[in-house]
């Protein structure tokens, strides 16, 4: 048996059921796009700049895992801030920086389905020092939305 495919325990099964009942599982907004995995976080990276943002990374996990001769499915992070609007949360809580700049997920489902996730700023924020009333809420979650609205448009 390869180390990927362990029979599901009562231990390993009851850890999914915890992690599928999550809080934070439950603030992911998520989007299907009509699109390949490449296209879309092309046409989010696009809206990114074009909003006047900064794409500070692009993770490629399914290229990493090539590159140790591991599969996965397609799956790309996106890595991108803009500090007018990430530079305000910081103020109220420094430890805000662990948990920005934004980040969007596009991968592969086991469906063959293009899905595009993030948190919505609810979740990205649990715990730390962030007013509840922040317009800056309003703000990246709106940011998130029409970015994301745009890369999975055809």
């Amino acid at each position: 048996m390869t180390r990927h495919s362990r029979p599901l325990t009562f231990a390993s099964a009851t850890v999914a059921m915890a992690l599928a009942a999550s809080p934070v599982l439950a603030e992911l907004q998520s989007k299907t796009s009509p699109k390949s995995v490449s296209e879309t976080v092309d046409a989010l990276a696009a809206a990114v700049e074009e909003a006047g943002a900064t794409v500070i990374a692009r993770v490629d996990h399914a290229g990493s895992a090539a590159s140790v001769d591991m599969e996965l499915a397609e799956s790309e992070l996106l890595i991108f801030g803009n500090p007018k609007v990430g530079t305000p949360p910081m103020q109220d809580d420094p430890r805000v920086g662990l948990m920005l700049p934004l980040r969007v997920l596009t991968y592969l489902d086991g469906e063959g389905t293009t899905r595009v996730v993030y948190e919505n700023s609810a979740a990205l924020f649990e715990g730390l020092e962030v007013p509840q009333d922040a317009e800056y809420l309003t703000k990246i979650d709106g940011a998130l939305d029409k970015l994301t609205d745009k890369a999975i448009a055809d």
